[in-house]
């Protein structure tokens, strides 16, 4: 079964209602990056912080997943569909993909302050006085900007065994993850889908540019996918 590797942004839950990382003013949800997602903003006012990621916690679980996820959960009865996400909700989860790794981290999950290996599952809301067993704070369990990437050498060994390569709603703006479809072979094809597409330098692959959002764009992947299996 040939291997396909998607890198997923936040266009495609844009379509189930979570609002994309930054509006065109800068902000997220009315708040400067710098306080939301930095670990700088964390010591400044762990409270504020807390406090957004329970509010994006709570919008999770009125929004559900869009054609878009689960065109590419039927994709794994094709292919051997691995997902690399931007993303730090469930919907790919909840949509029946099963192959996810999210380079950002994951809204349902939270960890320790002192050891960031102390990870736990988390629904509800995370406050200050919230602690892991030694007493430590709990943060969400979310890279920031200024943090490193732990999964990132993961994807890169995905994105280095693709025979499909497949980008969704993603700005390619973001790094390091933007990155991870020049690490695909030379021969690998490429699928770009953004209503607004990036222009894409020093590409070595055969590309194709799908300027649709999310959920129609998978349905024309689908078709170009299955027609080359």
């Amino acid at each position: 079964m040939k291997k396909l590797v998607v890198l997923t942004g936040a266009g495609i839950s844009a379509e189930s209602g979570i609002k994309t990382f930054r509006d065109s003013d800068g902000l997220w949800e009315g708040h400067d990056v710098q306080e939301v997602a930095t670990p700088e903003g964390f010591r400044k006012n762990p409270a504020l912080v807390l406090e957004f990621y329970n509010q994006r916690r709570r919008q999770l679980h009125d929004v559900e997943p869009n054609a878009g996820h689960f065109i590419l959960a039927e994709l794994e009865n094709h292919f051997d569909v691995h997902i690399v996400t931007q993303n730090v909700d469930n919907l790919h989860e909840r949509a029946g993909s099963t192959k996810v790794l999210h380079l950002h981290g994951e809204l349902l999950k939270v960890r320790s302050t002192r050891d960031e290996h102390h990870i736990l599952d988390w629904t509800t809301d995370l406050v200050l006085g919230d602690t892991d067993k030694n007493g430590h704070q709990l943060r969400p369990h979310i890279v920031w900007f200024g943090e490193a990437v732990p999964a990132l050498e993961e994807a890169i060994d995905l994105a280095e065994q693709a025979d499909f390569f497949a980008v969704v709603g993603t700005s390619l703006q973001v790094y390091p993850a933007a990155g991870l479809l020049h690490y695909a072979q030379p021969n690998v094809p490429v699928f770009y889908i953004d209503p607004k597409p990036a222009i894409i330098y020093d590409l070595r692959n055969p590309l194709e540019v799908i300027s649709e959002p999310a959920s129609t764009g998978m349905v024309v992947l689908k078709e170009r996918l299955l027609a080359k299996s």
